[in-house]
């Protein structure tokens, strides 16, 4: 039942969504592994639609948040006002508190406003005037950004982006899915209609059921050693977190559970060592603490030099 449920998900969002199916997959991999997602592309190549077509196939609550350079922190978290029938402060919630939140093209929006997702994404929690606001669950955030050679966006700072589990890229569709595209307009006329597949409670369940899936010992120190890897490599300032190592095995976690089992196989975190740890390093020689291309290339090199168990 469980594979059906994610198969039912996963055709619901295909329904719209006629790209790339492997960033279905990276999209429901996170969903399960409790993890957030940040997707980086050319406008038009379908992030937002790829984005609301998962929001809108759980029965939860959505919010889509179109990020500007003059959008403030309390725009997203809430603020508290004063009640005059009342006479005490009430807060008044951002769109923050909703179970899948899409920030669109987050890069546009200053590093202050970036910074007041961090509590929230970390924590799932947000704390104004003093008082912690607890966020519903599940919670996902899938932010959207345009590439940072675009003019009018800021980087990411590096607290920011070790908070995404998987940072990845669309491409163009393949020529067969942009006929459809251009013919259906799916944007236009299957995502206004989209109805959910999953509610909230089954959604946790596959998430607690998720972190039951078995990681071989073994496994896990061949996690540990493309961490230490990076640490040591000559061509990096910064290497794989301690957060990064988790982020890794649960993603291998989200992986298997995705593939109907409840056991890891080598290839469930061979397959997601470039999209959950490239945007974790940092390079000697990159331009920005954001530029993927240099430090995919060396994630990538590590990954060949460390024989995954057999």
């Amino acid at each position: 039942m469980t594979n059906k449920t994610l198969q039912h998900l996963r055709q619901n969002i295909t329904s719209v969504y006629m790209g790339n199916s492997t960033a279905v997959d990276r999209l429901l991999i996170c969903l399960l592994a409790r993890g957030h997602i940040l997707i980086e592309d050319v406008p038009g190549t379908g992030k937002t639609v790829l984005a609301s077509a998962l929001a809108r196939s759980l029965e939860g609550d959505f919010a889509r948040i179109q990020c500007t350079p003059d959008l403030l922190p309390s725009d997203i978290t809430g603020v508290t006002v004063y009640d005059r029938e009342t006479q005490e402060f009430q807060f008044k919630p951002g769109p923050i508190f909703n179970n899948i939140v899409v920030a669109d093209e987050i890069n546009r929006t200053t590093p202050r406003t970036q910074s007041a997702l961090l509590e929230a994404m970390n924590e799932e929690t947000v704390s104004i005037d003093g008082t912690t606001h607890q966020l519903p669950r599940p919670f996902m955030v899938i932010a959207t950004q345009n590439p940072y050679e675009f003019e009018g966006t800021y980087t990411l700072p590096e607290n920011q982006l070790d908070r995404f589990l998987m940072r990845f890229g669309l491409g163009y569709p393949a020529p067969g899915d942009e006929t459809r595209i251009v013919n259906q307009q799916p944007a236009r006329t299957t995502l206004r209609s989209l109805e959910p597949v999953i509610d909230s409670d089954a959604v946790i369940e596959l998430q607690a059921r998720t972190d039951e899936v078995k990681l071989d010992e073994s496994l896990v120190e061949y996690v540990l050693q493309l961490a230490t890897a990076t640490r040591e490599h000559d061509d990096l300032l910064v290497g794989i977190s301690p957060r990064g190592s988790i982020a890794l095995a649960q993603a291998a976690r989200g992986t298997a559970m995705l593939d109907g089992r409840d056991y890891c196989v080598p290839e469930d975190v061979v397959s997601n060592v470039l999209p959950v740890c490239a945007h974790r390093i940092i390079s000697k020689t990159a331009l920005h603490d954001g530029d993927t291309t240099t430090t995919r290339r060396i994630m990538q090199q590590v990954l060949e030099t460390i024989t995954s168990p057999t």
